[in-house]
């Protein structure tokens, strides 16, 4: 056979070959970084966050891959967290407070960056406005501080005898900063004397608690985070135990056994955070994504809760509330 011929054969067949096995290869599926600042586990908010992308189409594991990573409640490992998802190359990272999303900003200027869920991202530096965020965030917020004051004035008016108010809060993010400002504000135009526990690890909740009960707290509010949620038995047993009257930022507070909880409904940001992450894997630039604020707010009252402290809530408070577990 002719030299050429089949030098011919030999390289149509070593093309055929290769077009073959180029498209046998799978297609490599977008990978995000899922950054938490709270314990490890399928937390309801992240179920309701891959069920956002499930009905945009995607399925984890087939196409698209989901690195998780758990700070715990401890913030201090949010920054070697964010940069193993960044040494991991993935297209976008979503974080669900506003410490996970400092600590990826810190990590990447370039790497996307979704907030589920954030207290007060113009005030913590982490956008520019809610309308042109700018950078590589974008996301959610959840309007915590406008709510902290609303939370005291519900407190107050279910319980009015109610002069000395305990608030627990992680003095180390500095969204409940902000937060226990607004409460401050509303405590002096409501007659209230605040108690500030500041806790900043899990090994500051003990002390925080001694500190309510020596100064006879008549109620506890507690600034909802990552790190008082890691918390959130200790904290119900302490309120049930000393008969506290307590208000909390999240509903899943009260459904565990809390009295009363004023907040967004963390699942709707999540839900919403599946979107923003859609829109950038196919082309869009965070800052050209505006920082959506909550629309539903929800009021839930727990009367067995108030049944073991030995409370009752008045009619007119009680009309008031989105939910009400008997």
């Amino acid at each position: 056979m002719n030299k050429k011929i089949v030098l011919w054969l030999l390289a149509t067949v070593f093309l055929a070959t290769a077009s073959l096995s180029a498209a046998q290869k799978p297609a490599q599926v977008p990978r995000i970084g899922y950054l938490s600042a709270g314990p490890s586990g399928r937390s309801p908010n992240i179920e309701v966050f891959r069920q956002g992308l499930r009905a945009l189409g995607y399925a984890e594991g087939q196409t698209i891959a989901i690195e998780y990573r758990y700070a715990a409640g401890r913030d201090d490992r949010l920054a070697d967290l964010a940069a193993e998802l960044v040494r991991l190359k993935v297209e976008l990272i979503v974080t669900d407070s506003s410490p996970a999303a400092r600590a990826a900003k810190q990590a990447s200027k370039t790497i996307p960056i979704v907030m589920a869920a954030s207290g007060d991202p113009i005030g913590t530096g982490l956008i520019a406005s809610l309308a042109r965020p700018g950078g590589n965030i974008t996301g959610l917020s959840h309007l915590s501080p406008e709510l902290s004051g609303k939370r005291l004035e519900l407190l107050k008016e279910a319980f009015p005898k109610a002069s000395r108010v305990a608030v627990l809060w992680n003095v180390a993010n500095p969204d409940k900063t902000s937060d226990f400002r607004e409460t401050e504000a509303a405590a002096r135009a409501l007659g209230v004397q605040l108690q500030s526990l500041e806790v900043r690890g899990l090994n500051d909740f003990d002390k925080a608690f001694t500190v309510a009960t020596s100064k006879r707290a008549q109620a506890l509010i507690t600034l909802s985070d990552p790190l008082t949620g890691s918390r959130g038995k200790r904290i119900l047993d302490f309120a049930l135990k000393n008969r506290l009257p307590a208000m909390y930022g999240e509903k899943g507070f009260v459904e565990a056994g809390g009295l009363m909880s004023y907040g967004h409904i963390p699942a709707d940001s999540h839900r919403r955070a599946a979107t923003y992450v859609d829109k950038i894997l196919k082309g869009t630039k965070p800052a050209d994504l505006p920082v959506e604020q909550p629309m539903r707010f929800e009021f839930v009252i727990n009367l067995k809760a108030a049944k073991q402290i030995g409370v009752t809530i008045p009619p007119n408070v009680l009309v008031r509330a989105n939910k009400v577990i008997r």
